[in-house]
Order: structure tokens, then C-alpha cells, then sequence
């Protein structure tokens, strides 16, 4: 067809790649979402919209790299009263701790395009090693009008247990249980260009 162009993507034994380069993560399009239970019975989902960072693409994939900042203010949970507490004392201690940090230390393939990142997740001034499942979702060059760059697609995820950065605070229920679940889930969502 007169006109058609192919994914910007390469091959490597036989897995689909993003081209090798250096791409700045773009926050319009990205999501840092997060889940913990409620009273044991439900979920409740927030997100930080402040996110920074870039991801360098190597020609060796796993030789790739990625840094992340977040800023801690702007998390979001639809509700105010409980965004306030989570910048409070008794969670991320937003003023003195304004960012949460990010940086790859490894990458590895699993299979098809499940890749595992790990990195150090810093929290509070705390750091711990975390591993996130990595799906490359594709990549793709913008038209013209919208610049023409080419853009690459993440998601991510990874459990961990909120305690282990210090982020203690709860209370206990009279059936035994506690009011916020210790296992956190992080959702990632992510879009980064060349520019």
C-alpha cells in the first residue's frame, strides 16, 4: 500500500525491541498507579501524576536502563482528606522526602515480550531492591503534525510490602484484621519519546 510505513521495532533472537536510543519518559501518558486493601475487603487505587525520568534502550537489551522520579505530592486517591494523610508523618513524609526514586540495575528477558526489570526503589530515604514485570508494548513513530518522533510503550508491575520501606502506619479491626493491607501493588503504564 503506497504510503505504509513499519513499526519503528528491531529483532533480536526472535524477539521484538524498541530501537536502540535514549527516550524521556512521557508523563501526559503515563500512569504510576498503585492498589491496597481496605478493611481487608476492597481495594483502593491511587496514582501519582508528577512522573520523570528516561529510559535508555542499549543495543544489547539487557544492557538497558531506566531511572524514575516521583513526585510525592502529587499522589492522587480521590480522596483529599486521605491524599493529606499519605503526605503526612505517618506515611511518605512528603516535605522531608519529596521524591520517590527508581533506578534499574538489571534487565532480563523471560519469554515473548515479558521482560524482568530490577532496580532499587527508594521510599522515605530508604532503599530496597524491587522487580518489576516488564511488558513491551510496542513502539511506533508519531505523524508529522504531532512532531514525528518515535514513542515506545511500557507496562509494569511489581508486589512489595509497604512495611519494608517504612511506611508502617495502620490500625487494627475487632475482627482481628487491619484497616490498609501491608502488600502493595504498583501499576505501571508508560510512554516515552526521542526529543
Amino acid at each position: 500500500m503506497s504510503g505504509a510505513t513499519t513499526a519503528p521495532t528491531r529483532t533480536i533472537d526472535g524477539v521484538e525491541v524498541p530501537p536502540a536510543g535514549t527516550y524521556g519518559i512521557d508523563a501526559p501518558h503515563t500512569l504510576a498507579g498503585f492498589f491496597v486493601k481496605h478493611l481487608m475487603i476492597s481495594r483502593v487505587r491511587g496514582s501519582f501524576s508528577d512522573v520523570s525520568g528516561s529510559i535508555t534502550i542499549a543495543e544489547d537489551p539487557t544492557q538497558s536502563t531506566v531511572e524514575v522520579e516521583i513526585g510525592i505530592q502529587s499522589i492522587h486517591t480521590r480522596d483529599e482528606n486521605r491524599d493529606a494523610h499519605l503526605r503526612s508523618g505517618d506515611f511518605f513524609e512528603a516535605e522531608a522526602y519529596p521524591k520517590m526514586t527508581f533506578k534499574s540495575t538489571s534487565v532480563s528477558h523471560v519469554d515473548g515480550d515479558e521482560w524482568a526489570v530490577v532496580g532499587d526503589l527508594t521510599i522515605k530515604g530508604v532503599t530496597k531492591p524491587v522487580t518489576l514485570k516488564t511488558t513491551f508494548e510496542g513502539a511506533e513513530t508519531a505523524p508529522e503534525a504531532m512532531g514525528g518522533s518515535t514513542s515506545i510503550g511500557f507496562s509494569a508491575s511489581a508486589k512489595l510490602n509497604r512495611e519494608d520501606w517504612g511506611l508502617t502506619y495502620n490500625a487494627a479491626l475487632e475482627s482481628g484484621g487491619i484497616v490498609i493491607g501491608k502488600d502493595v501493588t504498583l501499576e505501571i503504564e508508560t510512554e516515552a519519546f526521542v526529543g
